[in-house]
């Protein structure tokens, strides 16, 4: 069978929730609520309380990881400063994965590029992952939606540096593009495995740059809003958002995203997570 993807859109905190349940999943155990909590500066990212209906009911702890980069997150101490100056931790508990060493390291067997993930250990405490993911575009992988959470955003500082690189973190910067992308479908498909199916995923087509949350100088969004899709299948779900955005002609702002999705190969890391058999691009889309 086709994996589900539920659509809405209409946008709202409340949708969200009302997305989540249309999922039927009960988690059990301790939940990491994997979402982007915005670099210092930047002015696109979802803030705590657009997410905080769904967070809430679900009863997880929002998780974060420390960047690779210079900016306001990628020290442990810098970026607890910024998460509570953002909200997070105003409104839920909080988790910086690997505020303290050492890495917890997923095996990647079947990996294409890199045969092992450095994740932030306090992964190892929760038994059920919630990605709450802004889509948009992304100056490195062209866009950033579930698959990039599960990969460069569940990598710890070093993990980062590691997917870039392509294994090699001093190459963060200089690797093949590609193999860095394939490398992002590998360490995602650690995580998948790590977490067994114990998982669920919503993308919110919202303030839709070209650039990621994660800059601190972003351009302002280029594309009308699209909506809310939620699915048990990373792989699913950001094809679909994909599709959206190419199925959206009359948006002005389009041409521009899509030559930011396609300068970069982005469509090359689901090509890639699909061949990993960690999800399906080919989906039922349920618009609600």
């Amino acid at each position: 069978m086709k994996p589900v993807v539920y659509f809405s859109r209409e946008i709202s905190a409340e949708k969200t929730l009302e997305m989540y349940k249309l999922l039927g999943v009960q988690p059990k155990g301790k939940v990491a609520i994997k979402l982007h909590s915005g670099e210092a500066g930047n002015q696109n990212f979802l803030r705590p309380d657009f997410w905080k209906p769904v967070i809430d009911f679900v009863g997880g702890t929002v998780a974060e990881c420390n960047t690779a980069y210079p900016g306001r997150r990628n020290t442990t101490a810098k970026h607890l400063k910024l998460l509570k100056k953002h909200g997070w931790s105003e409104y839920f508990d909080v988790d910086l994965l690997d505020a303290e060493g050492p890495d917890l390291v997923l095996d990647i067997p079947h990996g294409k590029v890199i045969k092992k993930n450095y994740v932030g250990k306090n992964l190892a405490n929760y038994d059920f992952l919630l990605v709450l993911s802004h889509f948009k575009g992304h100056p490195m992988g062209g866009f950033g939606g579930a698959l990039k959470q599960l990969s460069i955003g569940i990598a710890s500082s070093y993990g980062k540096a590691y997917i870039h690189g392509a294994g090699k973190p001093k190459e963060m910067w200089t690797s093949d593009h590609d193999a860095f992308l394939e490398s992002m479908a590998d360490a995602a498909s650690s995580v998948v495995e790590f977490f067994k199916g114990n998982a669920a995923y919503i993308n919110v087509m919202k303030n839709m740059s070209v650039d990621c949350d994660c800059c601190a100088v972003a351009e302002d969004p280029c594309m009308k809003d699209i909506g809310i899709l939620a699915s048990l299948d990373p792989v699913a779900i950001d094809q679909a958002c994909l599709d959206l955005v190419y199925a959206a002609k009359d948006d002005p702002g389009q041409a521009h995203l899509i030559e930011r999705i396609e300068s970069r190969n982005g469509v090359h890391t689901v090509e890639a997570a699909a061949a990993l058999n960690i999800g399906s691009r080919d989906y039922e889309l349920i618009e609600v």
